[in-house]
């Protein structure tokens, strides 16, 4: 059968607008119900280090040295939170008269320590919240306090002829920083490097002319070439995004994918002499919406969005020590309450903040030699971080133009595609189907956070972000129609297993599955196996109803 060839152009969506929906249309026994409404507003802080310094101006090359930000703390209440919810509440957005002109209070930095946030109130579960296997699905994970990593290694070292501040132990920036925020591809198009070739340790054994060694031979060939075939692509004065999608089928190279994501979704034009200025334009326009978004500090903002925002940011990939960072958390803010305020007839929806941290991933290891998850935000230079905020804000726009129905009221985008699931599903793996039908288990129950998190809940941000690699090439609706067939093979893969659980087994285990110790082999399959499905039955539509 012939392969489909990826979409010829890429996805610009347009975003529809979406209302608030009463929670008595969920249900009270519905597993996405969420009670953290029920929370009271935590105390916060914004202080000026909310407006970003830099102008447009500042994305240019600077000769000074640069000095990284200083988190800004967040003061302790006086009760406790659950540490774990994901409800998908729909807020409304502000109204023009709803900016009042009172000044917020500030505080102090915190000089060195852990800065503890408490918050108060309780929160159910929802099923976007992905639980460890000993906790109770139906319960609250309690927490004293969510952590925010600060400033707590006060010695700094100058990294030598950057003037760029560099702690031991909390990851490496690259010396040309400017010139990567300027052009992403300088270091690329300028002198290509092919990648090193594997070493061979003969005195364990190992010969170059064993069969191991002429697959990591072959393996670190065909990554080189891949590789050269990128950056040829991307050399071009204007890409062919046929050609390049072709190549991200199959993933993109980890030092690429900061210039060809935003390629593939139409944030950066395909003419090689016009991103520089796009770069510095875009990031200006958002430089200068959170100027705006944030002028009269607290007593200005939207207290119900900004209520909720705060409190799922510090719920985002809980433990890792990227988002325990203060400088992170304060981004992770600012893009959300941005986008939300943009689009006054949606609001902010829980959830879209997960949808964030591949785009920070991608472009924060653009600058970095060490593993983003690792890094401490704060230690980048302020125009750079800054940059890092501003693509991401972009590309999380450009891809929730696409799946708009996902949010509108009553969610059409997400019933239409649990519906579509269950009648594949039924075609693909009867035996399957039937027992989940016999369990009174409704797809809807577990495939609803599939949809609506995109996965994120189920695998790693890395394994995302390899997936969005061939989401993004196919374009156009790959985040709704080919995310539909991913979901499908994803739950036929764990076929053997449901079929012999009964109800409560089976919903535990959707719920926790083991994804853990998944890399790149695994969602390749996953992706190989969803492109079979959606060959076969992307354009036979009506035998998904017949029975």
């Amino acid at each position: 059968m012939a392969a489909k060839p990826p979409p010829a152009r890429p996805h610009i969506g347009l975003h529809s607008s979406f209302n608030a929906r009463s929670n008595a249309e969920w249900g009270e026994d519905d597993v996405w119900d969420s009670g953290s409404d029920s929370e009271s507003p935590r105390q916060s802080t914004i202080s000026n280090s909310w407006r970003l310094p830099p102008s447009p101006s500042s994305y240019r090359r600077q000769s000074s040295p640069i000095t990284a930000p200083k988190p800004v703390p967040r003061p302790p209440s006086n009760s406790s939170s659950s540490n774990v919810s994901f409800s998908y509440t729909h807020l409304s957005a502000p109204s023009p008269g709803s900016y009042p002109s009172n000044a917020a209070d500030t505080t102090q930095p915190a000089k060195g320590g852990w800065t503890m946030v408490r918050k108060s109130g309780t929160s159910q579960d929802a099923l976007c919240a992905k639980l460890p296997k000993d906790i109770d699905p139906n319960g609250d994970v309690d927490v004293d306090s969510d952590m925010v990593v600060g400033d707590f290694e006060p010695e700094m070292e100058q990294a030598a002829g950057t003037g760029i501040k560099v702690k031991p132990d909390q990851g490496s920036i690259k010396s040309d920083v400017i010139e990567i925020m300027n052009d992403p591809l300088h270091r690329f198009l300028r002198s290509p490097q092919p990648l090193p070739e594997p070493r061979f340790n003969h005195r364990m054994g190992h010969s170059p002319r064993s069969s191991d060694a002429e697959k990591l031979l072959r393996e670190s060939s065909i990554r080189t070439n891949r590789r050269i075939k990128f950056i040829d692509c991307l050399s071009k004065d204007d890409v062919n995004i046929s050609e390049l999608r072709k190549l991200a089928w199959a993933g993109t190279p980890n030092d690429l994918r900061a210039a060809v994501w935003p390629i593939l979704l139409g944030y950066l034009p395909l003419p090689s002499n016009l991103r520089a200025s796009t770069l510095a334009r875009k990031r200006g326009e958002y430089s200068s919406l959170v100027e705006l978004a944030f002028a009269r500090d607290r007593q200005g903002l939207d207290q119900q969005i900004w209520h909720q925002i705060e409190i799922d940011v510090p719920r985002t990939r809980p433990g890792v020590r990227l988002w325990m960072q203060a400088s992170t958390q304060r981004s992770l803010e600012r893009i959300l309450y941005v986008w939300a305020i943009r689009h006054p007839a949606s609001g902010y929806v829980q959830g879209i903040n997960d949808l964030v941290t591949p785009f920070f991933q991608v472009f924060l290891s653009a600058y970095i030699d060490s593993d983003p998850e690792e890094f401490d935000t704060s230690l980048l230079p302020t125009a750079v971080l800054s940059a890092v905020e501003a693509d991401s804000f972009w590309c999380l726009s450009r891809l929730l133009d696409g799946i708009q129905d996902n949010y509108i009221s009553a969610q059409p985008g997400i019933q239409r595609s649990v519906k579509r699931m269950a009648e594949l599903v039924a075609r693909i793996d009867a035996p399957l189907y039937a027992h989940l039908e016999s369990q009174n288990v409704e797809f809807m129950q577990f495939a609803f956070r599939w949809m609506n998190c995109l996965l994120m809940r189920e695998i790693s941000v890395k394994n995302t972000i390899r997936m969005w690699d061939t989401y993004l090439a196919e374009g156009a609706d790959a985040f709704s129609q080919f995310h539909l067939y991913v979901c499908s093979a994803f739950l036929v893969k764990w076929s053997e297993k449901l079929r012999q659980m009964d109800f409560q087994g089976i919903i535990m285990f959707l719920q926790s599955l083991p994804t853990q110790d998944w890399g790149d082999h695994e969602i390749e399959m996953l992706l190989s196996e969803a492109f079979v499905l959606n060959s076969i039955w992307h354009n036979a539509q009506s035998h998904f109803n017949a029975k």
